[in-house]
């Protein structure tokens, strides 16, 4: 038998905008029918279903228990197959695009993702720097890079990379109090974000509690490249991971005083709808960003 006999689809359709929008009237708006006729289709599915699927009230509906148990899946059904339509339409390119915490899209995703739009030439990549991570299902990113530990609800989650951090500077500002040999010399330059928590973990860590920092007051920043180009300029002291900032400590322009080196409290990690889970171009950069991420790991 065809799937358009076994199934009422166009009272699942009608079912799925009017959970959504909680309001009949408004999914026949959406759906260009009367009110009428979303009730007759939503009734045609609950007498296939053999349930209520909506308790009603005078002005006010809502889902009963099965329908809240069957609203989610069909949703779930409705963005593969618009998914799936897209992947059969889609041009010769296509786009991916990436929300990334600023750090890592500006200081080793953009550095790298040249090899990846080598590998998969039909894959075009725009690349947006975002700090605040909310409801990712809902957003136009293809896959979104937060740091941190959700939770992101409608999402897979895969961690990438669990950072560490330390103090960084310049060499002139070490120079300014005749070298930093000690974690309390620290605590005669101005610091960059001294409200960073990062800052009293570290102390801790070399038996310093409680420090007294001298705020640097005009730079309080979100971003660690931010910070370390502050810090790159003289103006203080930055808590920053090594990992994004290699070539800095390499060419001189920051020192780092000492070894020890905090791990952060959450990973970075490779986020997308689990509607999209099958997706090509979101496969193919979740293999090519996790080789890429292991083999600069490696020793």
């Amino acid at each position: 038998m065809k799937l358009s006999r076994q199934l009422p689809l166009n009272a699942i359709r009608v079912f799925e905008t009017a959970g959504r929008l909680m309001s009949f009237t408004r999914a026949g708006e959406e759906l260009g029918m009367t009110q009428t006729a979303v009730s007759y289709q939503i009734k045609l599915l609950e007498d296939y279903v053999g349930e209520p699927l909506f308790w009603r009230r005078p002005r006010q509906i809502g889902l009963t228990e099965t329908g809240a148990r069957l609203h989610p899946k069909v949703t779930e059904g409705f963005e593969l197959l618009v998914d799936a339509v897209q992947q059969a339409k889609r041009s010769a390119v296509e786009t991916l695009e990436i929300h990334s915490v600023p750090t890592f899209a500006s200081n080793w995703l953009a550095r790298h993702l040249g090899s990846f739009q080598l590998a998969h030439p039909d894959i075009a990549v725009r690349l947006l720097r975002v700090s605040k991570f909310e409801d990712l299902a809902t957003k136009s990113a293809d896959v979104a890079i937060p740091w941190g530990n959700g939770p992101w609800p409608g999402t897979i989650a895969h961690p990438l990379i669990r950072l560490d951090f330390t103090p960084m500077l310049s060499p002139k500002l070490a120079e300014s109090i005749g070298g930093v040999h000690e974690p309390a010399d620290l605590l005669k330059l101005p610091i960059i974000s001294p409200g960073d928590p990062w800052w009293p973990q570290w102390f801790a860590a070399v038996g310093i509690h409680n420090p007294t920092l001298i705020d640097t007051k005009l730079h309080s920043y979100e971003a660690q490249d931010l910070e370390a180009n502050s810090a790159i300029a003289g103006f203080g002291v930055a808590i920053i991971s090594p990992f994004f900032f290699k070539e800095e400590l390499a060419s001189g322009r920051l020192i780092r005083p000492f070894e020890l080196a905090c791990p952060a409290n959450a990973p970075i990690q490779l986020v997308y709808s689990h509607s999209r889970r099958n997706a090509p171009k979101i496969r193919a950069f979740h293999a090519w960003i996790t080789a890429t991420l292991e083999a600069e790991k490696a020793p």
